[in-house]
This record gives structure tokens, C-alpha cells and sequence, in this order.
């Protein structure tokens, strides 16, 4: 993990590296995946069934594409009750946490006029879900949980199953929240299915959910013929903090992101100098008794940066700058830092507040705009799963009232045919 002061000439350097981290777009990966999507939306099943028996090793029939009620509810056997248990508790906070951000439509009528706003729900989304080295129930919580809280008419979930295994938590997950539509593909092709539709697997109008590089590029390339959350990147997480912060609690926030994976962005800032040394003997420390040690350890030195500023009011203007996916606040008053702090996905305040209680537990979304676009995202939410629809009707003495205006703006604008839409109905009012 690098360690730079503020008056170091490769400070500034290294900052704005930061800053600018976001990586949109690899044409050779683009290359293979626009390749595997045309190929799915030209043959369908036999193009999906193709491709997973290639990546996943699993010959599947069309009839086969589909998790059965059966094998939805063998899962059961197979888990650990307190884990169930576990996993009803994060889905009850998670669910309350987003009824609350139901909205509902409005409207008024003043004078003949009738305007309003309808918030309907989206018909159908498709819910992506890891599998292979890992699989992630707490991500099938919540890329579902706020789709069924806004009405979302019908779900569907696609996960990988490598060999034919799948976690049984995923679906007990997917059980749970009643999301019975599951389908055993993954990958590029499990994209291309959701977005184009098959006989087997329906066309979706949005696809949530994280995925690998190829997965991302996915989402990404068929943005405009569904809709998707965002393209998200590797995992961040930046943490304030002051000198009085526990060395232990910091190692330990800032180790439980670099295990994510290689590529995930961990940084650092401080008002301490001694506290970044005292962090990373600690981590040392930590790190060894870890299963997950080796891939920490590549993220910190190809990711980790620790910087040391002079106040905390540069700590929280850098940290502005570069958006996290979550921060941590670990300084006397965070509460009083909160009000400088703008862009960040997520906020933890307080050194007894560990990042991952925002990934299972607490209650918000775990699903957070990544690499600076915490300026202008924002997390998945219920607002995701909805669509808003203007409602207008006027009576004729309301359009004899603002026809006027209507005419002069649209004939300046050279759009005749619009004016003389208004026109014609005044003049056959004569």
C-alpha cells in the first residue's frame, strides 16, 4: 500500500490518478462479447445452450434451461437453519428499509386543466446473479427486494451453475424474497437472453445485477434495448479518518475491500502520519491469518494508497473528488464531517459502523455506483423498478387560454404542423 504526505511531488500525481480511475470500454473485450450477444440474439436457446456448455460445462436441453419447484425447495436440505435464519433477518431489514421509498403519483386540476404524474411499475426484470467461484445471496436480496417493493410485475433471476452446482443459498435467497423464475445460465449469453428473449427465457425491460468484466460489457452493450442499474467496477472503499482512530478497526475496514478481488480500490486518508504506519503492521498482522490473503495483498499494491493531509476539511474535499463507492468516518465527530461529505454511495459514520454491515444487514443497498460516478448515481432503489408517466387533459377554454403562446413558440421554432394543431381547433371552435 502506498503512502504519500501532502507535500510529496508525487502527492498531487497520485491523487488525480485517482480522481480519474473510471475505465469504460475495452474494444477487445467488446469484440468478444458484441460477438456472443448476436450470436444468442440470432439462435436463441441453441446459442445459449451452446455457450454454457462451453463456459460452464453443462449440456442442458431447452426444457432444462429452468429451475424447478423441486430443486428450489430441496435447497432447504441442504443449508444451514441459522443461515436461513440469517438470511430472513437482512431481507426484513432490507425490505423496510426500501418501503420507504415508495413514491405515488400525483395530480392537479386548476382552471380546465389536468396534470399529473403516474408511477407505474417496470413489467419485467431480470435479475443477474454470480456464480462459479463464489456465489452471493446477499446480492439476490437486494436486486430483488426494491423490485418487489415497487410492484415489479414479473422477476426472473439467471445464475451460472459450473458443472451443474449451484448454491443452495441463492436459492433459498431467491425463495424468500418469492422469486420463483429461475434459469441455470450465466455469463454473456445469460445477458443476450434477457435483453433479445428466447422461447425459454423472456425479454426483459431491465437486468440488474453484478457480474465479471464480461458480464459488466454486457449490460453495458445492451443498454437502449433494455435498461440495466449501472456498470459497475471494481470494489472501493475510502476511509476518513483522524488520529485518534483505532488502528485495528481501520486494518481490518480496509483489508475486508481488497478481498474482493484484485483489481478493488482501497484508500486511505489521514491527518495521522504515525497512524498509516501503526495501520499497516497491523494489517500484516491480520492479512496472515486470512483464506483470502493472497488477493488482499495484490489489491493493496496495485490499488492501496494511504494519503496524510494536513485537516480534515482536505480529507473531505479529496474525498468529493473521488466519489467512493463507500466510505468510512472514523474521526471524533463524524456527524459534524457528514456536512461537507457529497458524493459517496454509501455512508458509514463511526468506528463501531464496519462497511459490511451495509452489505447484509443494515438495511440499505448494497448496489453502488463505483469509480467516481457517485457524483450523479445513486444506489439501487425502488426508483430503479419504476417509470413515471406525464398525464395531461385541458378543456377547450383552458387550450383558447394558452393557444396563443403555444402558436408563437412552435411557428418560431418552424414546427407549423404543431401550431397548427392548436389552430385548428380554435378556428373550428369559431
Amino acid at each position: 500500500m502506498k503512502n504519500l504526505h501532502f507535500e510529496d511531488s508525487k502527492f498531487q500525481p497520485a491523487y488525480q490518478k485517482v480522481v480519474n480511475r473510471l475505465s469504460v470500454g475495452d474494444d477487445s473485450l467488446d469484440t468478444v462479447v458484441t460477438s456472443i450477444l448476436k450470436d444468442v440474439q440470432k439462435r436463441g436457446d441453441q446459442g445459449v445452450i451452446a455457450y454454457t456448455e462451453k463456459y460452464d460445462r453443462l449440456k442442458l436441453k431447452p426444457g432444462d434451461i429452468r429451475v424447478t419447484q423441486k430443486e428450489i425447495k430441496s435447497a432447504y436440505q441442504k443449508a444451514d437453519a441459522e443461515v436461513i435464519k440469517s438470511l430472513e433477518f437482512a431481507a426484513e431489514r432490507i425490505s423496510d428499509y426500501h418501503e420507504r421509498q415508495c413514491q405515488e403519483g400525483w395530480s392537479t386540476k386548476k382552471r380546465g386543466i389536468y396534470l399529473g404524474q403516474r408511477v407505474d411499475p417496470l413489467e419485467t426484470v431480470g435479475l443477474y446473479v454470480p456464480g462459479g467461484k463464489a456465489a452471493y445471496p446477499s446480492s439476490v436480496l437486494m436486486n430483488a427486494i426494491p423490485a418487489v417493493v415497487a410492484g415489479v410485475h414479473r422477476l426472473v433471476m439467471t445464475t451460472p451453475m459450473p458443472d451443474g452446482e449451484c448454491n443452495p443459498y441463492c436459492l433459498i435467497a431467491a425463495d424468500i424474497v418469492g422469486v420463483d423464475e429461475i434459469y441455470r445460465i450465466g455469463g454473456i449469453q445469460a445477458i443476450g437472453a434477457l435483453a433479445y428473449g428466447t422461447k425459454q427465457v423472456p425479454k426483459v425491460d431491465k437486468i440488474v445485477g453484478p457480474g465479471n468484466k464480461y458480464v459488466a460489457a454486457a449490460k453495458r452493450l445492451v443498454y437502449g434495448v433494455v435498461d440495466i442499474d449501472m456498470v459497475a467496477g471494481p470494489s472501493e472503499l475510502l476511509i476518513i479518518a483522524d488520529g485518534d482512530a483505532n488502528p485495528a478497526y481501520l486494518a481490518s475496514d480496509l483489508i475486508s475491500q481488497a478481498e474482493h478481488d484484485e483489481e478493488a480500490v482501497v484508500i486511505f486518508i489521514t491527518t495521522s502520519a504515525s497512524l498509516v504506519e501503526t495501520v499497516m503492521k497491523e494489517m500484516e498482522i491480520q492479512l496472515a491469518a486470512l483464506p483470502r490473503k493472497k488477493i488482499a495483498r495484490t489489491a493493496l499494491k496495485k490499488n492501496g494508497i494511504a494519503f496524510v493531509v494536513p485537516d480534515l476539511k482536505t480529507a473531505a474535499e479529496m474525498s468529493n473528488a473521488i466519489a467512493p463507492e463507500h466510505l468510512s468516518v472514523f474521526t471524533q465527530k463524524p456527524f459534524q464531517l457528514l456536512k461537507k461529505l457529497r458524493n459517496a454511495g454509501s455512508i458509514f459514520l463511526g468506528e463501531d459502523t464496519p462497511q459490511s454491515l451495509g452489505d447484509y444487514v443494515a438495511g440499505p443497498n448494497h448496489v453502488l455506483p463505483t469509480g467516481g460516478t457517485a457524483r450523479f448515481f445513486s444506489p439501487l432503489s425502488v426508483d430503479d423498478f419504476v417509470k413515471k408517466s406525464s398525464v395531461i387533459s385541458y378543456t377547450r377554454k383552458a387550450l383558447e387560454r394558452d393557444g396563443d403562446h403555444l402558436i408563437r413558440i412552435a411557428e418560431v421554432e418552424g414546427l407549423t404542423a404543431h401550431a397548427n394543431m392548436v389552430r385548428i381547433r380554435l378556428n373550428d371552435n369559431a
